[in-house]
Protein backbone atom coordinates (compact mmCIF):
# COMPACT_ATOMS: atom_id res chain seq x y z
CA UNK A 1 0.00 0.00 0.00
CA UNK A 2 1.52 3.40 -0.96
CA UNK A 3 1.84 6.24 1.56
CA UNK A 4 -1.00 8.32 0.14
CA UNK A 5 -3.39 5.40 0.31
CA UNK A 6 -2.20 4.55 3.82
CA UNK A 7 -2.89 8.12 4.97
CA UNK A 8 -6.44 7.99 3.62
CA UNK A 9 -7.01 4.61 5.21
CA UNK A 10 -5.86 5.86 8.61
CA UNK A 11 -8.09 8.89 8.37
CA UNK A 12 -11.07 6.65 7.72
CA UNK A 13 -10.03 4.46 10.64
CA UNK A 14 -10.36 7.35 13.07
CA UNK A 15 -13.83 8.19 11.76
CA UNK A 16 -14.92 4.54 11.93
CA UNK A 17 -13.72 4.18 15.53
CA UNK A 18 -15.37 7.40 16.66
CA UNK A 19 -18.71 6.39 15.18
CA UNK A 20 -18.59 2.87 16.57
CA UNK A 21 -17.63 3.90 20.08
CA UNK A 22 -20.49 6.38 20.27
CA UNK A 23 -23.15 3.78 19.55
CA UNK A 24 -25.49 2.89 22.42
CA UNK A 25 -24.77 -0.82 21.94
CA UNK A 26 -21.05 -0.26 22.37
CA UNK A 27 -21.43 0.71 26.02
CA UNK A 28 -21.43 -1.82 28.79
CA UNK A 29 -24.42 -2.77 30.90
CA UNK A 30 -25.01 -0.42 33.84
CA UNK A 31 -23.10 -1.32 36.99
CA UNK A 32 -25.11 -2.40 40.05
CA UNK A 33 -26.22 0.56 42.17
CA UNK A 34 -24.15 1.38 45.22
CA UNK A 35 -25.46 -0.13 48.42
CA UNK A 36 -27.00 2.30 50.84
CA UNK A 37 -25.16 2.56 54.16
CA UNK A 38 -26.70 0.14 56.62
CA UNK A 39 -26.07 -0.21 60.31
CA UNK A 40 -23.79 -3.18 60.93
CA UNK A 41 -22.43 -4.66 64.12
CA UNK A 42 -19.25 -2.82 65.06
CA UNK A 43 -16.15 -4.93 64.47
CA UNK A 44 -13.12 -4.56 66.67
CA UNK A 45 -10.47 -4.91 63.99
CA UNK A 46 -7.55 -3.42 65.91
CA UNK A 47 -6.23 -6.86 66.96
CA UNK A 48 -5.91 -7.89 63.30
CA UNK A 49 -3.95 -4.91 61.99
CA UNK A 50 -0.53 -6.07 63.16
CA UNK A 51 -0.81 -9.46 61.45
CA UNK A 52 -2.35 -7.99 58.29
CA UNK A 53 0.51 -5.55 57.92
CA UNK A 54 3.02 -8.31 58.68
CA UNK A 55 1.55 -10.54 55.96
CA UNK A 56 1.88 -7.75 53.39
CA UNK A 57 5.41 -7.01 54.57
CA UNK A 58 6.39 -10.69 54.38
CA UNK A 59 4.97 -10.93 50.87
CA UNK A 60 7.14 -8.03 49.72
CA UNK A 61 10.34 -8.87 51.60
CA UNK A 62 10.50 -12.65 51.55
CA UNK A 63 7.57 -13.80 49.44
CA UNK A 64 7.57 -16.48 46.76
CA UNK A 65 4.87 -15.14 44.42
CA UNK A 66 7.07 -14.66 41.38
CA UNK A 67 8.87 -17.98 41.93
CA UNK A 68 5.53 -19.81 42.06
CA UNK A 69 4.26 -18.12 38.91
CA UNK A 70 7.57 -18.71 37.12
CA UNK A 71 7.37 -22.40 37.93
CA UNK A 72 3.83 -22.66 36.56
CA UNK A 73 4.69 -20.78 33.36
CA UNK A 74 7.75 -22.95 32.82
CA UNK A 75 5.93 -26.21 33.57
CA UNK A 76 2.67 -25.60 31.67
CA UNK A 77 2.65 -22.39 29.61
CA UNK A 78 -0.19 -23.57 27.34
CA UNK A 79 -2.82 -25.31 29.44
CA UNK A 80 -6.19 -25.17 27.72
CA UNK A 81 -8.68 -27.68 29.11
CA UNK A 82 -8.20 -31.20 27.78
CA UNK A 83 -4.62 -30.60 26.64
CA UNK A 84 -1.40 -32.20 27.82
CA UNK A 85 -0.47 -28.78 29.22
CA UNK A 86 -3.59 -28.76 31.38
CA UNK A 87 -2.68 -32.20 32.73
CA UNK A 88 0.81 -30.92 33.61
CA UNK A 89 -0.76 -27.92 35.32
CA UNK A 90 -2.96 -30.16 37.48
CA UNK A 91 0.07 -32.19 38.55
CA UNK A 92 1.93 -28.93 39.23
CA UNK A 93 -0.94 -27.62 41.36
CA UNK A 94 -1.04 -30.76 43.51
CA UNK A 95 2.74 -30.78 43.91
CA UNK A 96 2.88 -27.09 44.80
CA UNK A 97 0.11 -27.33 47.39
CA UNK A 98 1.98 -30.13 49.15
CA UNK A 99 5.25 -28.21 48.98
CA UNK A 100 3.83 -25.12 50.69
CA UNK A 101 2.30 -27.23 53.45
CA UNK A 102 -1.41 -27.38 52.68
CA UNK A 103 -3.42 -30.25 54.16
CA UNK A 104 -6.08 -32.50 52.63
CA UNK A 105 -4.62 -31.96 49.15
CA UNK A 106 -6.64 -33.80 46.52
CA UNK A 107 -7.75 -33.84 42.91
CA UNK A 108 -11.49 -33.54 42.30
CA UNK A 109 -12.58 -34.87 38.89
CA UNK A 110 -14.08 -32.67 36.18
CA UNK A 111 -15.03 -33.76 32.64
CA UNK A 112 -13.85 -30.93 30.38
CA UNK A 113 -14.08 -30.02 26.68
CA UNK A 114 -11.09 -30.61 24.42
CA UNK A 115 -10.68 -28.15 21.54
CA UNK A 116 -7.46 -27.89 19.52
CA UNK A 117 -6.32 -24.97 17.39
CA UNK A 118 -4.60 -27.06 14.75
CA UNK A 119 -1.70 -26.08 12.52
CA UNK A 120 -3.42 -23.83 10.00
CA UNK A 121 -4.59 -20.29 10.75
CA UNK A 122 -4.56 -17.94 7.81
CA UNK A 123 -6.47 -14.86 6.69
CA UNK A 124 -5.33 -13.34 3.40
CA UNK A 125 -6.61 -10.47 1.33
CA UNK A 126 -7.18 -11.64 -2.24
CA UNK A 127 -6.21 -9.60 -5.28
CA UNK A 128 -8.47 -8.92 -8.27
CA UNK A 129 -7.59 -12.33 -9.72
CA UNK A 130 -8.44 -14.13 -6.49
CA UNK A 131 -4.81 -14.76 -5.58
CA UNK A 132 -3.63 -14.31 -1.98
CA UNK A 133 -1.58 -11.24 -1.17
CA UNK A 134 -1.42 -9.54 2.25
CA UNK A 135 -1.66 -11.85 5.27
CA UNK A 136 -3.40 -10.56 8.39
CA UNK A 137 -2.78 -11.75 11.98
CA UNK A 138 -5.62 -13.89 13.40
CA UNK A 139 -6.39 -16.50 16.05
CA UNK A 140 -9.24 -18.96 15.75
CA UNK A 141 -11.81 -18.54 18.50
CA UNK A 142 -12.07 -21.38 20.97
CA UNK A 143 -14.79 -23.77 19.86
CA UNK A 144 -14.72 -22.79 16.20
CA UNK A 145 -15.13 -25.37 13.48
CA UNK A 146 -12.53 -25.70 10.74
CA UNK A 147 -12.87 -24.40 7.23
CA UNK A 148 -13.05 -26.83 4.30
CA UNK A 149 -9.74 -27.63 2.58
CA UNK A 150 -8.58 -24.53 0.77
CA UNK A 151 -10.53 -22.34 3.15
CA UNK A 152 -13.52 -20.05 2.77
CA UNK A 153 -13.41 -17.00 0.53
CA UNK A 154 -15.79 -14.09 0.40
CA UNK A 155 -16.25 -10.35 0.29
CA UNK A 156 -15.99 -8.59 3.65
CA UNK A 157 -19.06 -6.97 5.20
CA UNK A 158 -18.22 -4.74 8.20
CA UNK A 159 -20.80 -4.19 10.95
CA UNK A 160 -20.64 -2.81 14.48
CA UNK A 161 -23.74 -4.41 15.99
CA UNK A 162 -26.08 -7.36 15.59
CA UNK A 163 -28.86 -4.91 14.80
CA UNK A 164 -26.87 -3.52 11.88
CA UNK A 165 -26.20 -7.04 10.63
CA UNK A 166 -29.90 -7.91 10.73
CA UNK A 167 -30.75 -4.72 8.86
CA UNK A 168 -28.16 -5.63 6.20
CA UNK A 169 -28.90 -9.36 6.10
CA UNK A 170 -29.43 -9.29 2.34
CA UNK A 171 -25.90 -7.95 1.88
CA UNK A 172 -24.43 -10.52 4.27
CA UNK A 173 -25.45 -13.61 2.32
CA UNK A 174 -22.37 -15.40 0.99
CA UNK A 175 -19.98 -12.90 2.60
CA UNK A 176 -17.53 -12.95 5.50
CA UNK A 177 -18.83 -10.73 8.27
CA UNK A 178 -16.41 -8.63 10.33
CA UNK A 179 -17.78 -7.49 13.70
CA UNK A 180 -15.81 -4.32 14.34
CA UNK A 181 -17.27 -2.66 17.43
CA UNK A 182 -14.32 -1.62 19.61
CA UNK A 183 -14.15 -1.70 23.37
CA UNK A 184 -15.45 1.68 24.47
CA UNK A 185 -12.43 3.85 25.41
CA UNK A 186 -14.67 6.23 27.36
CA UNK A 187 -15.38 3.53 29.95
CA UNK A 188 -13.31 4.08 33.09
CA UNK A 189 -13.71 0.41 34.04
CA UNK A 190 -11.91 -1.66 31.40
CA UNK A 191 -13.90 -4.76 32.37
CA UNK A 192 -17.10 -2.86 31.66
CA UNK A 193 -15.69 -1.90 28.25
CA UNK A 194 -14.90 -5.57 27.62
CA UNK A 195 -18.43 -6.53 28.64
CA UNK A 196 -19.81 -4.04 26.15
CA UNK A 197 -18.00 -5.62 23.20
CA UNK A 198 -17.45 -9.32 23.95
CA UNK A 199 -20.87 -10.46 22.72
CA UNK A 200 -19.47 -10.10 19.20
CA UNK A 201 -16.93 -12.80 20.00
CA UNK A 202 -19.27 -15.17 21.80
CA UNK A 203 -22.34 -14.82 19.54
CA UNK A 204 -21.00 -13.39 16.29
CA UNK A 205 -20.72 -16.66 14.38
CA UNK A 206 -24.32 -17.62 15.15
CA UNK A 207 -25.63 -14.20 14.14
CA UNK A 208 -23.60 -14.32 10.93
CA UNK A 209 -24.94 -17.79 10.16
CA UNK A 210 -28.53 -16.56 10.50
CA UNK A 211 -27.75 -13.88 7.94
CA UNK A 212 -26.40 -16.46 5.47
CA UNK A 213 -22.72 -15.52 5.79
CA UNK A 214 -19.91 -17.95 5.06
CA UNK A 215 -17.66 -17.10 8.03
CA UNK A 216 -17.30 -14.59 10.85
CA UNK A 217 -14.42 -12.42 12.00
CA UNK A 218 -14.27 -10.27 15.12
CA UNK A 219 -12.12 -7.37 16.22
CA UNK A 220 -9.89 -8.46 19.11
CA UNK A 221 -11.08 -7.58 22.62
CA UNK A 222 -8.45 -4.97 23.49
CA UNK A 223 -8.08 -1.22 23.38
CA UNK A 224 -4.49 -1.57 22.19
CA UNK A 225 -3.92 -0.83 18.52
CA UNK A 226 -1.42 -3.50 17.49
CA UNK A 227 -0.84 -6.69 15.51
CA UNK A 228 -1.57 -9.16 18.33
CA UNK A 229 -4.90 -11.00 17.91
CA UNK A 230 -6.76 -12.10 21.05
CA UNK A 231 -8.58 -15.41 21.16
CA UNK A 232 -11.42 -16.42 23.50
CA UNK A 233 -14.44 -18.65 23.76
CA UNK A 234 -17.42 -18.61 21.43
CA UNK A 235 -20.51 -20.76 21.15
CA UNK A 236 -22.92 -21.88 18.43
CA UNK A 237 -26.66 -21.67 18.90
CA UNK A 238 -28.39 -24.99 18.32
CA UNK A 239 -30.50 -23.68 15.44
CA UNK A 240 -27.67 -22.50 13.15
CA UNK A 241 -25.01 -24.10 10.99
CA UNK A 242 -21.58 -23.66 12.62
CA UNK A 243 -19.41 -21.17 10.75
CA UNK A 244 -15.62 -20.90 11.07
CA UNK A 245 -14.72 -17.85 13.14
CA UNK A 246 -11.56 -16.04 14.20
CA UNK A 247 -10.37 -12.87 15.88
CA UNK A 248 -8.09 -10.53 14.01
CA UNK A 249 -5.81 -7.91 15.47
CA UNK A 250 -7.13 -4.40 16.00
CA UNK A 251 -4.81 -2.97 13.40
CA UNK A 252 -5.93 -5.57 10.85
CA UNK A 253 -9.58 -4.89 11.67
CA UNK A 254 -9.03 -1.18 11.10
CA UNK A 255 -7.28 -1.88 7.80
CA UNK A 256 -10.14 -4.00 6.45
CA UNK A 257 -12.80 -1.61 7.73
CA UNK A 258 -11.08 1.40 6.22
CA UNK A 259 -10.72 -0.24 2.81
CA UNK A 260 -14.36 -1.32 2.81
CA UNK A 261 -15.38 2.21 3.82
CA UNK A 262 -13.82 3.60 0.63
CA UNK A 263 -16.26 1.51 -1.41
CA UNK A 264 -13.54 -0.92 -2.45
CA UNK A 265 -14.52 -4.56 -2.86
CA UNK A 266 -12.39 -6.41 -0.29
CA UNK A 267 -12.23 -10.17 -0.65
CA UNK A 268 -10.44 -12.48 1.80
CA UNK A 269 -9.66 -16.15 2.27
CA UNK A 270 -9.90 -17.73 5.73
CA UNK A 271 -8.29 -21.09 6.52
CA UNK A 272 -8.59 -22.85 9.91
CA UNK A 273 -7.81 -26.43 10.91
CA UNK A 274 -9.17 -26.37 14.48
CA UNK A 275 -11.24 -29.25 15.83
CA UNK A 276 -13.25 -30.41 18.85
CA UNK A 277 -12.32 -33.79 20.30
CA UNK A 278 -14.14 -35.93 22.90
CA UNK A 279 -14.30 -34.61 26.46
CA UNK A 280 -11.34 -35.36 28.74
CA UNK A 281 -11.16 -36.16 32.45
CA UNK A 282 -9.37 -33.38 34.33
CA UNK A 283 -9.45 -32.04 37.88
CA UNK A 284 -9.92 -29.13 40.23
CA UNK A 285 -6.98 -29.05 42.65
CA UNK A 286 -7.93 -28.52 46.30
CA UNK A 287 -5.91 -28.03 49.50
CA UNK A 288 -6.59 -26.54 52.92
CA UNK A 289 -5.32 -24.82 56.03
CA UNK A 290 -7.49 -26.59 58.63
CA UNK A 291 -9.54 -24.43 60.97
CA UNK A 292 -9.27 -24.59 64.75
CA UNK A 293 -12.41 -23.29 66.38
CA UNK A 294 -15.30 -22.57 64.01
CA UNK A 295 -16.52 -26.09 63.45
CA UNK A 296 -16.83 -26.90 59.75
CA UNK A 297 -16.84 -23.29 58.50
CA UNK A 298 -14.89 -22.55 55.33
CA UNK A 299 -13.37 -19.62 53.48
CA UNK A 300 -12.59 -20.38 49.83
CA UNK A 301 -9.92 -18.67 47.75
CA UNK A 302 -8.91 -19.56 44.19
CA UNK A 303 -8.18 -18.85 40.57
CA UNK A 304 -8.44 -20.90 37.40
CA UNK A 305 -5.66 -23.22 36.38
CA UNK A 306 -6.49 -23.47 32.67
CA UNK A 307 -5.31 -20.85 30.19
CA UNK A 308 -5.45 -20.30 26.45
CA UNK A 309 -2.94 -21.97 24.16
CA UNK A 310 -1.07 -18.74 23.35
CA UNK A 311 1.35 -16.96 25.65
CA UNK A 312 1.98 -18.31 29.16
CA UNK A 313 -1.35 -17.55 30.81
CA UNK A 314 0.67 -15.48 33.27
CA UNK A 315 -1.92 -12.83 34.08
CA UNK A 316 -4.93 -14.96 33.07
CA UNK A 317 -4.94 -16.72 35.38
CA UNK A 318 -1.53 -17.80 36.55
CA UNK A 319 -1.52 -14.69 38.70
CA UNK A 320 -4.77 -15.69 40.40
CA UNK A 321 -3.50 -19.20 41.14
CA UNK A 322 -0.29 -17.68 42.49
CA UNK A 323 -2.16 -15.14 44.64
CA UNK A 324 -4.20 -17.95 46.19
CA UNK A 325 -1.29 -20.30 46.85
CA UNK A 326 1.05 -17.61 48.12
CA UNK A 327 -1.61 -16.11 50.41
CA UNK A 328 -2.02 -19.52 52.03
CA UNK A 329 1.75 -20.01 52.23
CA UNK A 330 2.20 -16.62 53.91
CA UNK A 331 -0.39 -17.50 56.57
CA UNK A 332 1.30 -20.86 57.21
CA UNK A 333 4.78 -19.32 57.26
CA UNK A 334 3.77 -16.98 60.09
CA UNK A 335 2.41 -19.92 62.09
CA UNK A 336 -1.11 -18.52 62.11
CA UNK A 337 -3.92 -20.91 63.04
CA UNK A 338 -7.22 -19.72 61.55
CA UNK A 339 -10.52 -20.37 63.30
CA UNK A 340 -12.10 -21.34 59.99
CA UNK A 341 -10.63 -23.62 57.34
CA UNK A 342 -9.08 -21.76 54.43
CA UNK A 343 -9.61 -23.81 51.28
CA UNK A 344 -7.54 -23.10 48.16
CA UNK A 345 -9.14 -24.23 44.89
CA UNK A 346 -7.42 -24.15 41.51
CA UNK A 347 -10.37 -24.47 39.14
CA UNK A 348 -10.22 -26.17 35.74
CA UNK A 349 -12.01 -24.99 32.57
CA UNK A 350 -12.96 -21.40 33.31
CA UNK A 351 -11.97 -20.27 29.82
CA UNK A 352 -14.25 -22.40 27.68
CA UNK A 353 -16.93 -24.00 29.77
CA UNK A 354 -16.73 -23.24 33.51
CA UNK A 355 -17.19 -26.92 34.25
CA UNK A 356 -14.79 -26.80 37.19
CA UNK A 357 -16.97 -24.16 38.82
CA UNK A 358 -20.10 -26.26 38.37
CA UNK A 359 -18.33 -29.42 39.54
CA UNK A 360 -17.21 -27.74 42.75
CA UNK A 361 -20.72 -26.46 43.44
CA UNK A 362 -22.20 -29.91 42.79
CA UNK A 363 -19.57 -31.90 44.68
CA UNK A 364 -19.69 -29.68 47.76
CA UNK A 365 -23.46 -29.13 47.89
CA UNK A 366 -23.67 -30.70 51.35
CA UNK A 367 -21.34 -28.14 52.93
CA UNK A 368 -22.22 -24.93 51.08
CA UNK A 369 -24.14 -23.61 54.09
CA UNK A 370 -20.81 -23.62 55.95
CA UNK A 371 -19.05 -21.57 53.27
CA UNK A 372 -18.58 -18.19 54.94
CA UNK A 373 -17.10 -16.38 51.92
CA UNK A 374 -15.49 -17.15 48.55
CA UNK A 375 -12.77 -14.99 47.00
CA UNK A 376 -11.45 -15.24 43.45
CA UNK A 377 -8.49 -13.59 41.76
CA UNK A 378 -8.97 -13.49 37.98
CA UNK A 379 -8.14 -9.96 36.92
CA UNK A 380 -4.38 -10.15 36.52
CA UNK A 381 -1.29 -9.59 38.62
CA UNK A 382 -1.17 -5.81 38.46
CA UNK A 383 -1.04 -3.29 41.33
CA UNK A 384 -3.89 -3.92 43.79
CA UNK A 385 -6.73 -1.42 43.94
CA UNK A 386 -9.12 -3.30 46.21
CA UNK A 387 -11.98 -5.75 45.98
CA UNK A 388 -15.51 -6.05 44.62
CA UNK A 389 -18.32 -7.95 46.29
CA UNK A 390 -21.95 -8.95 45.95
CA UNK A 391 -22.31 -9.05 49.74
CA UNK A 392 -25.55 -7.87 51.33
CA UNK A 393 -25.50 -4.41 52.94
CA UNK A 394 -24.64 -5.59 56.46
CA UNK A 395 -21.80 -7.80 55.24
CA UNK A 396 -20.68 -5.09 52.83
CA UNK A 397 -20.13 -2.59 55.64
CA UNK A 398 -18.13 -5.15 57.61
CA UNK A 399 -16.04 -6.00 54.56
CA UNK A 400 -15.44 -2.32 53.92
CA UNK A 401 -13.95 -1.94 57.40
CA UNK A 402 -11.78 -5.03 56.91
CA UNK A 403 -10.51 -3.92 53.51
CA UNK A 404 -9.46 -0.58 55.00
CA UNK A 405 -6.78 -2.52 56.88
CA UNK A 406 -5.10 -3.22 53.53
CA UNK A 407 -3.91 0.32 52.87
CA UNK A 408 -0.26 -0.76 52.96
CA UNK A 409 -0.99 -3.01 49.95
CA UNK A 410 -2.92 -0.29 48.06
CA UNK A 411 -5.96 -2.60 48.24
CA UNK A 412 -8.20 -0.66 50.61
CA UNK A 413 -11.13 0.09 48.28
CA UNK A 414 -14.33 -1.96 48.21
CA UNK A 415 -17.04 -1.61 45.61
CA UNK A 416 -20.16 -3.43 44.52
CA UNK A 417 -19.49 -6.06 41.85
CA UNK A 418 -19.04 -9.72 41.10
CA UNK A 419 -16.64 -12.27 42.48
CA UNK A 420 -15.65 -14.30 39.42
CA UNK A 421 -16.77 -17.07 37.10
CA UNK A 422 -15.41 -19.94 39.17
CA UNK A 423 -17.05 -18.95 42.44
CA UNK A 424 -20.18 -17.63 40.71
CA UNK A 425 -22.31 -20.77 41.27
CA UNK A 426 -21.86 -20.40 45.04
CA UNK A 427 -24.12 -17.33 44.92
CA UNK A 428 -27.03 -19.76 44.50
CA UNK A 429 -26.36 -20.93 48.05
CA UNK A 430 -26.16 -17.42 49.52
CA UNK A 431 -22.37 -17.38 49.86
CA UNK A 432 -20.99 -13.81 49.75
CA UNK A 433 -18.55 -13.49 46.84
CA UNK A 434 -15.47 -11.26 46.61
CA UNK A 435 -13.29 -10.53 43.59
CA UNK A 436 -9.74 -9.18 43.81
CA UNK A 437 -9.47 -5.99 41.74
CA UNK A 438 -6.05 -4.78 40.61
CA UNK A 439 -5.40 -1.90 38.26
CA UNK A 440 -7.00 -2.93 34.94
CA UNK A 441 -5.57 -0.36 32.50
CA UNK A 442 -3.12 -2.85 30.92
CA UNK A 443 -4.96 -6.11 31.50
CA UNK A 444 -6.63 -6.31 28.09
CA UNK A 445 -3.34 -5.56 26.34
CA UNK A 446 -2.33 -9.10 27.39
CA UNK A 447 -5.64 -10.95 27.81
CA UNK A 448 -5.95 -14.13 25.68
CA UNK A 449 -3.00 -13.31 23.43
CA UNK A 450 0.65 -14.15 22.92
CA UNK A 451 1.65 -11.19 25.13
CA UNK A 452 0.32 -12.85 28.29
CA UNK A 453 3.79 -13.93 29.33
CA UNK A 454 5.77 -14.04 32.56
CA UNK A 455 7.95 -11.07 31.62
CA UNK A 456 4.83 -8.88 31.55
CA UNK A 457 4.15 -9.53 35.24
CA UNK A 458 5.96 -7.25 37.71
CA UNK A 459 7.20 -9.18 40.76
CA UNK A 460 6.36 -6.42 43.24
CA UNK A 461 2.85 -5.89 41.90
CA UNK A 462 2.19 -9.62 42.07
CA UNK A 463 3.51 -9.78 45.64
CA UNK A 464 1.31 -6.88 46.75
CA UNK A 465 -1.74 -8.78 45.50
CA UNK A 466 -0.74 -11.93 47.38
CA UNK A 467 -0.19 -9.97 50.58
CA UNK A 468 -3.53 -8.17 50.28
CA UNK A 469 -5.42 -11.43 49.76
CA UNK A 470 -3.57 -13.07 52.64
CA UNK A 471 -4.56 -10.20 54.93
CA UNK A 472 -8.21 -10.37 53.94
CA UNK A 473 -8.33 -14.15 54.35
CA UNK A 474 -6.69 -13.92 57.77
CA UNK A 475 -9.34 -11.55 59.09
CA UNK A 476 -12.34 -13.34 57.54
CA UNK A 477 -11.12 -16.71 58.78
CA UNK A 478 -10.76 -15.41 62.35
CA UNK A 479 -13.79 -13.18 62.94
CA UNK A 480 -15.71 -14.20 66.08
CA UNK A 481 -18.87 -14.47 63.98
CA UNK A 482 -19.17 -15.14 60.22
CA UNK A 483 -20.39 -12.43 57.89
CA UNK A 484 -24.17 -12.41 57.29
CA UNK A 485 -25.04 -14.63 54.33
CA UNK A 486 -26.77 -13.30 51.24
CA UNK A 487 -30.47 -14.03 50.72
CA UNK A 488 -31.00 -17.05 48.50
CA UNK A 489 -31.98 -16.11 44.94
CA UNK A 490 -35.52 -17.07 43.97
CA UNK A 491 -34.24 -20.02 41.92
CA UNK A 492 -32.23 -21.29 44.87
CA UNK A 493 -35.04 -21.36 47.44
Amino acid sequence: MNLARLASVLALVSVTLACASSRPDATASPQPPALAPTAAPALDLAPYRTEVEALVRDSLSKGQSYAILSDLCRTAPKRLSGSAGAARAVAWGERTMRAIGLSNVRLEPVLVPHWERGETESLRILDADGLPEERLPILALGGSVATPPGGVSGDVLVVTSFEELRARAAEARGKIVLFNRPMDPAQHDCFAAYGGAVDQRSRGASEAARAGARAALVRSMTMALDDHPHTGAMRYDADVEPLPTAALSTRAADLLAARVATGERVRVNLQLSCRTLPDVLSHNVVGEIPGHGAEGELVVVGGHLDAWDVGHGAHDDGAGCTHSLEAARLILARGLRPRRTIRVVLFMNEENGARGAEAYYRDHAGELERHVLALESDAGGFTPRGFATDANPRAFESLRAIVELLDTASANALRVGGGGVDIGPLARAGVPLVGFRPDDERYFDHHHCERDTLDNVHPRELALGSGAIAGLLHVIANLPQPLPRNPLPASGR
